[in-house]
């Protein structure tokens, strides 16, 4: 078949998907408007994980699964825009990693809004001001993001969806290597390209930031300088990546959480953060554990942090799997409750595939 016969194919599929996107657009419409009635969330991670898996499941190829994700989640994130206008906070500023998180999420079509802290992108959903929040909770690398375990301790919102992200750092400057004499970026990121650092520019000063964002701003003021950030932070505000991928791990991944006014229903794959605080007495924690060995309930994290409001007083948090309302688990968190001075459910929600 002649270059142009199969050009005319494609012109005809792409007329009939238009008018099917359209239609599902004006079904997602109608669907909002009941959501809205019942005062139900517009995002619903439940839906979102059904959608994807019947998506999948119908693909024989060639096109992969991954291409078809990416395509869908526009799909979904212009049917939320069409819904009812849906705004994101995120720690900012513009162009840092957690954007680039809450936007591999919920896609280009809702609004986001930048967050100078942790506690701002709280305060913003805590006052419905943004539908939802997106805040980094640990790197695989250096671990726990401590503020906002902390601050999930006293918010009533709840964790609804998560995130992971692939982390690349790049060196960003004016100027070349060997002319770099200081480095800005978060400290956290410095932890992670430690060993490139001290092999590559040993002699270089290196200058804590809020976010790499900023470090990429204090790097176009000082030519001399370099500052250690996104891809993304350099097409946004036209700085030159020197160096790609410095960070000394492969596989350096985030752990982001969506958070959010309402709980999630069950999806047959989902996890369960929770916190709890123990008697101070030999063979409390274990004590804790054994309902969740009892029933048979698998623990994928266990992270203690100070309460306080006490010296040496702690909280744990504790990811299992499971939903809150699996009986299993309703039966093991009734259990733990007898036995520990404090419980709070941060929230069951659909663990990743």
């Amino acid at each position: 078949m002649s270059l142009s016969k199969l050009r005319k194919k494609i012109d005809a599929i792409d007329a009939k998907m238009v008018a099917l996107l359209n239609e599902r657009a004006r079904m997602s419409m109608a669907i909002g408007k009941e959501k809205l009635r019942d005062k139900k969330g517009i995002y619903a991670p439940n839906r979102e994980r059904e959608v994807l898996r019947r998506i999948k499941a119908l693909s024989k190829g060639p096109m992969t699964q991954e291409a078809f994700e990416a395509i869908y989640r526009e799909i979904m994130s212009s049917s939320l825009s069409l819904e009812k206008p849906l705004s994101i906070a995120y720690l900012g500023p513009k162009a840092s990693f957690t954007e680039m998180a809450a936007r591999s999420k919920f896609g280009s079509q809702v609004q986001y809004v930048s967050c100078a802290s942790i506690a701002e992108v709280f305060q913003k959903v805590e006052r419905k001001d943004c539908d939802h929040g997106v805040v980094p909770i640990e790197n695989s690398i250096e671990g726990a993001v401590t503020h906002t375990f902390d601050l999930l301790v006293d918010s009533d919102l709840k964790i609804c969806s998560q995130i992971l992200l692939e982390i690349s750092h790049n060196l960003l400057s004016k100027t070349t290597l060997d002319k770099i004499n200081v480095v800005y970026s978060n400290p956290q990121v410095f932890g992670q390209c430690r060993n490139w650092l001290q092999a590559n520019l040993p002699q270089a000063e290196c200058c804590g930031t809020a976010s790499t964002t900023q470090a990429t701003l204090m790097a176009l003021k000082n030519k001399r300088s370099a500052a250690i950030a996104s891809e993304l932070a350099s097409k946004v505000y036209k700085l030159r990546i020197v160096k790609r991928g410095i960070e000394d791990l492969a596989h350096n991944i985030t752990r982001f959480l969506v958070i959010s006014i309402e709980d999630v229903p069950p999806t047959g794959n989902d996890r369960t953060s929770l916190l709890f605080s123990i008697k101070d007495k030999v063979g409390a924690l274990h004590d804790m554990l054994v309902p969740f060995a009892r029933y048979k309930i698998n623990l994928t994290k266990i992270e203690s942090r100070p309460s306080k409001k006490r010296a040496w007083d702690y909280y744990f948090f504790v990811d299992i799997d499971g939903h809150r309302l699996d009986k299993n688990v309703q039966k093991a968190l009734s259990q733990l409750e007898n036995k520990c001075k404090y419980l709070k459910i941060l929230g069951s929600y659909p663990d990743l595939e």
